[in-house]
């Protein structure tokens, strides 16, 4: 029988943020002895470790046992099933992108299990699956947080939940949501200078690892799209999905259904003119394009896409793949809180992650 201040932790993913957040978890163990955390359970899409009971695996040496173990993944009503019958409380860390896990969160939650994520699915699929998460969370008290399913580990969901539930009102919410477009367009089209061919830093950013493997699936501006909805969404506007609203895609037509992301960037440099027109019109009238999403609360209106800025607007001065958002409010009158730095990357992203699980460790232990 487990101690009462331990907590168990379960892991599904081990990939890029997978690996860091096991490594912060580590950390986090011995730096606060209280609760005692103890790993049940780790998988990636193919293997599992786990035990009948509840024994605690290694921190140090998780990723090492997994990569040789025989056992496969429990499928998702049996990992439940499992949880749930654990002799302490449990913490399900899901570090993967999969619609599937997403579609799970309601069952794990209503069986006491509490959930932390990076994992946008679930925040931003159909508007029932949210209400699903939350009324789940209420009526079986497990807890479930998601601060890097925006911002990675930028503090872009507290500060708009401490804003909502304080009873501040959000007007307008505004921004660069996307690292990768961000980094794009301050090359394509920096403040200063005249920056590269649209093609030429489209292949640039996918060799920095900056773009999905397929840059597509950046330029469709479904990535935003997504933490455009999960804002709204806590700004208490019932958006549907990320579909329900414009969004504007930096894909040529010609070019969506080209059958990879290599033909895809072969190509690319046969459009470059239309991306340079849009570059000179903001030119012409002493500003530079961004790729942002804005939620009009007033007006229930939000959408991604293109928009020309100042030089002097904060939004034109972003360096690198830096991300930032801007809270209007009835408190903060017309100077936005403004949350401004790193929007990608692995530590980050499971910095947010681990800051969630101590939220979590605080209020069930």
């Amino acid at each position: 029988m487990a101690a009462v201040n331990q907590v168990f932790i379960a892991i599904i993913g081990a990939g890029g943020v997978g690996k860091c957040f096991l490594s912060q978890l580590q950390v986090l163990a011995k730096r606060r002895p209280s609760p005692k955390l103890a790993l049940c359970y780790i998988c990636t899409s193919k293997k599992a470790l786990y035990s009948s009971d509840y024994s605690a695996l290694g921190f140090e040496d998780a990723l090492q046992t997994l990569s040789s173990s025989s056992q496969a993944p429990l499928d998702l009503p049996k990992l439940a099933d499992y949880l749930a019958a654990a002799p302490s409380k449990v913490v399900l860390v899901d570090n993967t992108s999969s619609e599937e896990v997403a579609e799970a969160y309601p069952l794990f939650l209503g069986r006491g299990v509490s959930i932390v994520t990076p994992n946008k699915k679930a925040f931003s699929g159909s508007y029932k699956l949210w209400q699903d998460i939350f009324e789940a969370s209420a009526s079986s008290g497990a807890k479930v947080y998601h601060e890097s399913s925006v911002g990675a580990g930028l503090p872009v969901i507290s500060t708009l939940k401490d804003l909502v539930d304080t009873g501040d009102e959000v007007t307008k919410i505004e921004g660069v949501f996307s690292g990768t477009m961000s980094f794009l367009f301050n090359s394509f089209a920096p403040t200063t200078g005249s920056g590269g061919k649209w093609s030429t830093e489209v292949k640039k950013a996918k060799e920095l690892g900056y773009t999905e493997p397929d840059p597509r699936d950046d330029l469709n501006g479904l990535d935003v799209a997504r933490k455009l909805t999960i804002l709204a969404r806590l700004a208490g506007l019932p958006v549907e999905s990320p579909t329900s609203f414009p969004v504007e895609s930096l894909i040529p037509n010609a070019l969506e259904s080209v059958a990879s992301g290599d033909e895809f960037l072969r190509k690319l440099p046969d459009f470059d003119s239309e991306m340079e027109r849009t570059k000179t019109a903001a030119e012409k009238e002493g500003k530079v394009v961004r790729f942002v999403g804005s939620i009009d609360v007033a007006t229930k209106q939000v959408k991604v896409g293109l928009e020309k800025f100042d030089l002097s607007h904060p939004i034109a001065a972003l360096k690198g793949s830096d991300n930032i958002i801007s809270f209007y409010t009835k408190r903060y009158g017309s100077n936005p809180l403004i949350i401004q730095g790193a929007g990608a990357g692995g530590e980050v992203t499971a910095m947010g992650v681990t800051s969630d699980l101590i939220k979590v460790l605080s209020q069930i232990s």
